[in-house]
């Protein structure tokens, strides 16, 4: 089966389409999320603006500040604590990553962790993982919902996590084992190790979020695993208008056949990040996650 995150994210839309509409209609609010990059870098500009169609789509208001490169700083934290108190805003996003001399982590913790739709704050980190109510990062929910909406069964399942990062492995190792959500037995499994295959060969659920094209091969999987690939590589490709393609981690056409069900990139993972953004916003404007 190949997973198809492009339709699961339509139908996540949708549903944050319809509450919307429900939500200006009974209390007169309309959810408000607002944008924050600093500097030109053409992908960063690339996702905002996407975000931003987006919010169109659902009916959300949204801002988008652009930053010259050279802002310090004290002016984005002005900024972002401007955010904090306007009562339009129910979400607030700074696009990473930042230019060096600009602290992420000071940034990040600037954002009130009550409009940290991104789910990045260290209060919202720790929730996650002590099991508490919190804004999920929207990737990892995005893998979940992936899988919760494939019928895949997670309880009791050895998931594998190739990758450790804070935005994707930590996170969706976290969900997938509380045991009100994935309730899974959970490996995370990075370059540390001297055979990333022998633990790879393990898993039931692979997901696999390493940075590295076609990293995963036939070889590493075990037959009838669920393959979960998460990269967005770009490889030369001269026979493309661009120059490139865009491909994942799992070496596609080599592990489809193995797999008893599988994602594509790009169309598998990509499309649940911004649908799981706008369903974070919503639930804030809501007040479903804090009050």
């Amino acid at each position: 089966m190949i997973i198809d995150g492009k339709k699961i994210s339509q139908q996540i839309l949708l549903e944050v389409k319809e509450e919307t509409e429900k939500l200006n209609r009974e209390r007169n609010i309309v959810p408000g999320l607002a944008f924050l990059i600093v500097g030109e870098n053409p992908a960063s500009l690339s996702y905002v603006k996407s975000k931003g169609k987006a919010c169109d789509e659902m009916g959300f208001f949204s801002v988008t500040e652009k930053l010259p490169p050279e802002t310090s700083e004290t002016q984005l934290l002005r900024l972002i604590e401007q955010f904090n108190k306007a009562k339009r805003i129910h979400g607030i996003l700074v696009q990473l990553p930042l230019p060096k001399h600009i602290n992420e982590e000071k940034i990040i913790e600037a954002i009130d962790f009550r409009k940290d739709v991104d789910g990045f704050h260290p209060i919202n980190v720790g929730k996650l993982v002590a099991g508490q109510k919190c804004f999920l990062p929207c990737t990892p929910s995005g893998i979940y919902e992936l899988l919760l909406r494939s019928n895949i069964e997670t309880s009791g399942k050895h998931v594998v996590v190739v990758g450790r990062s804070n935005i994707v492995g930590k996170p969706i190792a976290n969900i997938l084992l509380q045991k009100q959500s994935g309730n899974a037995i959970v490996t995370i499994v990075h370059t540390g190790a001297k055979d990333i295959s022998h633990f790879t060969k393990q898993a039931d659920i692979l997901i696999v979020a390493i940075g590295k094209p076609n990293f995963l091969t036939k070889e590493m999987v075990k037959q009838h695993a669920v393959v979960i690939d998460v990269g967005i590589n770009r490889v030369e490709d001269l026979s493309a208008k661009t120059g490139y393609k865009i491909v994942g981690d799992v070496d596609f056409e080599n592990v489809k056949n193995a797999a008893s069900a599988i994602t594509p990139v790009p169309g598998g993972v990509g499309p649940m990040t911004i649908a799981m953004l706008m369903k974070n916003t919503l639930l804030s404007a809501m007040g479903e996650i804090y009050k």
